[in-house]
């Protein structure tokens, strides 16, 4: 049932993105979209309001943008409160390294694997 469930919120929030797209056409550009994704994910987070959905959703409320959103501001929150001040510059990025390496590492393979036309 959680494979379901997580299909259905993950599926919901690629549909409001691709509504976005459609429906706004030259005003919203996809760029704007993402960014969007990861502040609301991350206002969300730091609200309280991001983690009963990633509870109930699992990696369908995580995979998405707003999951990563959300991944930076609690690694914000807990360096803020382990290491201060400085956790504001650090945590976030020490939260998400695994997946910005593994974009940096794939984007790579893909680039060399592939001719871009």
């Amino acid at each position: 049932m959680s494979l379901l469930w997580a299909f259905i919120v993950g599926g919901l929030l690629c549909v409001i993105g691709q509504l976005f797209i459609d429906l706004t056409k030259y005003t919203v550009t996809p760029g704007h979209i993402l960014v969007g994704y990861i502040t609301i994910g991350a206002f969300l987070s730091a609200l309280g309001l991001y983690q009963p959905l990633v509870d109930f959703a699992g990696a369908g409320a995580t995979i998405p943008l707003s999951g990563f959103g959300h991944n930076l501001a609690q690694g914000t929150l807990e360096a803020v409160q382990t290491k201060g001040v400085l956790g504001i510059f650090s945590g976030g990025v020490e939260a998400a390294a695994a997946g910005i390496t593994a974009a940096i590492v794939f984007g790579y393979l893909a680039a060399i694997l592939f001719n871009p036309k």
